[in-house]
């Protein structure tokens, strides 16, 4: 299974023109693209209904992939972060089996230290059994001793695009699915991603049981058409 798709559903009036009519932007979305990333839990929390309402309004098949918040990551550093993570989760889990995976994006100063970290991953998964995505933005989390302890945690490093290490644009950590992020490069945010790049990741991910490849360069609306060529290339492979 390889789910491509952007974070969020930007949607403009004519984009998409294929797309049959939909009561909203996010239904209209949802029948091109099999997953999106909401990237806003991250700013602020979402009440329950918002996310049933989300749940109901995409296909079947379809799936979200959840930011943490940043209270958690950026504010608390993920330390003592046990009734913030329940709060967050509460209202995530009425996505029901259209929940994904959890994105847990750390910020780029933060060093990886294996107490806090394990005591986070300890807590994490004593509350949640689903896909969790990490993605370290310090070179030392890429480091032997913190991929083993993601994979002792089941736990996915992110593949993120511009890398962070020399081995950030591969996926790490627990090897049993793949998540990548690409914000653009060589301008993050910005730059579009060349067919020919797109092709070769496609060879790379069918060669997981489940691969997510996320759409992060929003700003200059690259993200889109780069989507709907790397899902129309990964349906082509398998067909």
């Amino acid at each position: 299974m390889i789910r491509v798709g952007c974070a969020g559903w930007p949607l403009r009036a004519g984009d998409l023109p294929e797309c049959p009519a939909a009561a909203s932007v996010l239904a209209r979305y949802a029948s091109v693209f099999p997953a999106t990333e909401i990237n806003s839990s991250f700013y602020r929390p979402h009440r329950a209904s918002t996310y049933r309402r989300w749940a109901e309004c995409t296909p079947p098949g379809f799936r979200f992939s959840v930011k943490l918040p940043k209270a958690i990551t950026h504010e608390k550093k993920l330390i003592g972060t046990r009734a913030l993570f329940e709060e967050f989760l509460a209202p995530v889990a009425c996505l029901g089996e259209k929940l994904g995976w959890l994105l847990v994006q750390l910020p780029p100063k933060l060093e990886f230290d294996a107490g806090s970290a394990g005591r986070f991953l300890r807590m994490l998964r004593a509350r949640h059994d689903g896909d969790v995505a990490f993605e370290p933005r310090h070179i030392s989390w890429f480091a032997p001793r913190a991929e083993a302890l993601l994979r002792w945690h089941r736990v996915a490093r992110v593949a993120a695009d511009p890398p962070r290490a020399p081995t950030g644009l591969e996926p790490g950590g627990w090897d049993g699915a793949a998540y990548y992020r690409l914000h653009g490069s060589p301008r993050m945010y910005y730059s579009s991603y060349a067919p020919e790049w797109l092709d070769a990741l496609g060879g790379k991910l069918a060669v997981y049981a489940e691969a997510w490849c996320i759409f992060d360069n929003t700003a200059a609306r690259a993200a889109l058409p780069n989507a709907v060529h790397l899902n129309k290339r990964t349906r082509e492979m398998r067909t």
